[in-house]
């Protein structure tokens, strides 16, 4: 093989606000699980000198959520030193499809080749008899896709190809998944975490999922058999993130409590913690039932766990059976929210809006039950959306179904179908009105009441991360999940087939939208900091209770709304009776054949 160079560009891109302008911050949330897994694969595939002895390979990462990408200049750099390069737009999720196919073409525009990877481009090949329409035009035009996981040395094969300049129009390899155990550590270089809100990276322990939800594409991108990294793995990739100044970690398995191995993993992060006195925390998701589990959520909290994602979706069962979510049980939320209380954790929960049987009166009327019955501290409404790769996107396209045919859209920000109850505006609405009552003062001084009445409440947090989610919503017109701290927007940036606005026009109303901003900021803060200071100087706080955090007996219990209010919830408790009933009938029947 020839000496050289070999740039290998590793871009997530983000996706297009509704005026077609990057979602771009100063700094950003959290850093790109699939960016530092897939530079932590490439620099083992550099460090093994993957393209032989001769060759010198050049990384770069970007998150563009919070770093402007120019391809044009990236072109022109890599012209200056020299060689030949691969630019991989990564992870890319259906909303991000779009952006991701602009800056795709400007790349190829200065003769780089260019591959696309991620959820929309894994999930369309994996459920879809025929590659969509924009797919095929890009691959048309020279880009490359590549569907599956990197791991096993796959990078290897796919920088040979791009040296050689014999890039295949497809890499596929969703019928066979990788081990993770033993792979390169996730991890992306400390000059990137400047760019985010502090010293936090992100990375997975499992993929795949054994359950069925309709709506879900990790199924069909990740496969229903669980891959696990083992313990070793974990503290390798917590040491080597350690030693560059990073501390706080999102474990982005999405259900952690189904991982077999959590007990010896939940082990090594408290050695970690306990022993060697690394000061480490942790967000984890989970599902309903995890509290089932012995020692689960008590060792969770030991190894530093104090965030937990916890998928609700829904608090009608007859919803939740629609969806497949049968995992879900309603009768299980208060004893579950209540056990993550009492060990100091702060709870979120995704709940989405437009199942079949909603409606924009139930909608409401269960958000108001939740804020009353569950001790709950954050809140995260999703649209139901059909997002391709999953099951619902399905069955839609195979009624010939009205989805919406902009990509950007289907970031669960968006209503992007019709639903078979309520019109356009009521589901809108429902969604609108859902964030408004769950972030409103009433209800973020309750939260704060419930956490300055427990020990390890941390109500100063509860604050910080309502007033995150509020202001997300309200001011920036984003979901939380993809916020940050200042707004960043370039005139000459925007989206492809919409116009570059004159100067006079873009700047003036961009100032006017920071200054506006920052002053429903101060505004809205000061206003609900002056509740914290009231409910932290309240003498008697400690002694604040309410349905939520307040024990209950069985039949308290049952009387409920959240259980009340809905046909299936009744039927659950009823179910749940006969089923002690018959447990019981079934251990004395039991003790009666030993006392024989």
């Amino acid at each position: 093989m020839d000496a050289g160079d070999f740039h290998f560009v590793m871009i997530k891109p983000t996706h297009y606000d509704d005026d077609g302008y990057p979602i771009q911050w100063l700094r950003s949330a959290i850093p790109s699980n699939t960016l530092a897994s897939l530079n932590g694969l490439a620099e083992a595939a550099r460090a093994r000198k993957a393209l032989g002895d001769d060759v010198r390979i050049h990384l770069s990462t970007y998150d563009e959520t919070n770093r402007r990408i120019r391809p044009e200049k990236i072109a022109a750099e890599i012209r200056r030193k020299g060689g030949k390069a691969l630019i991989a737009l990564v992870g890319v999720q259906s909303n991000q499809f779009p952006r991701a196919v602009d800056l795709a073409r400007r790349f190829m525009a200065q003769g780089l080749q260019t591959a696309v990877g991620g959820f929309h481009v894994s999930g369309c090949i994996s459920m879809l008899d025929e590659m969509p329409e924009e797919m095929v035009r890009l691959q048309q035009e020279g880009v490359v896709y590549f569907a599956g996981e990197a791991e096993d040395r796959r990078l290897d094969m796919v920088f040979r190809d791009a040296w050689n300049g014999e890039l295949k129009p497809l890499y596929n390899f969703m019928a066979d998944l990788p081990s993770l155990e033993g792979e390169p550590t996730p991890i992306l270089p400390s000059k990137h975490i400047q760019f985010t809100a502090g010293s936090h990276s992100s990375f997975d322990l499992g993929r795949g999922c054994p359950y069925q939800c309709s709506f879900c594409t990790i199924i069909n991108v990740q496969g229903r058999k669980s891959r696990f990294r083992s313990a070793d793995d974990l503290e390798r990739i917590i040491r080597e993130n350690y030693a560059q100044g990073i501390d706080r970690f999102f474990i982005t398995d999405d259900n952690f409590a189904r991982n077999r191995e959590w007990e010896p993993l939940f082990d090594r992060l408290i050695d970690l913690r306990e022993k060697e006195k690394f000061d480490i925390k942790f967000i984890i998701q989970v599902d309903t039932l995890c509290h089932r589990i012995e020692n689960f959520i008590e060792k969770a909290t030991r190894a530093g766990v104090t965030r937990v994602f916890i998928g609700l979706e829904n608090i009608n069962p007859d919803n939740l059976l629609a969806a497949k979510k049968r995992q879900n049980k309603i009768t299980e939320y208060r004893e579950m929210l209540q056990k993550w209380r009492s060990h100091g954790a702060t709870t979120y929960a995704g709940y989405i809006i437009g199942f079949p049987g909603d409606t924009k009166e139930s909608v409401l009327r269960d958000v108001e039950i939740i804020k009353k019955e569950l001790p709950l501290d954050l809140l995260e409404f999703f649209y139901l959306t059909p997002l391709p790769g999953s099951e619902d996107h399905k069955v839609l396209l195979s009624k010939g179904a009205w989805m919406d045919p902009d990509l950007n859209k289907y970031d669960l920000n968006h209503r992007v179908t019709h639903h078979p109850k309520m019109s356009d505006r009521d589901w809108e609405e429902a969604y609108r009105y859902a964030w408004e009552s769950y972030y409103s003062d009433d209800h973020i001084e309750t939260v704060l009441r419930r956490a300055a009445a427990h020990k390890k409440g941390r109500p100063g947090n509860k604050l910080f991360l309502m007033m995150w989610f509020r202001l997300m919503v309200q001011c920036e017109g984003v979901h939380p999940l993809e916020g940050g701290y200042f707004r960043l927007k370039f005139r000459k940036d925007r989206r492809s087939g919409l116009p570059v606005e004159h100067p006079l026009a873009f700047y003036p109303r961009y100032f006017w939208e920071i200054a506006a901003k920052h002053w429903a900021y101060v505004s809205s803060t000061w206003r609900v900091y002056r509740i914290y200071k009231k409910v932290k100087a309240s003498p008697d706080r400690k002694a604040y209770t309410d349905i939520a955090i307040a024990p209950m007996t069985e039949a308290s219990e049952q009387d409920l709304a959240m259980i009340r209010e809905t046909r299936g919830g009744t039927e659950a408790v009823a179910k749940g009776v006969r089923n002690a009933a018959l447990k019981k009938a079934g251990k004395d029947r039991a003790k009666a054949a030993a006392s024989v």
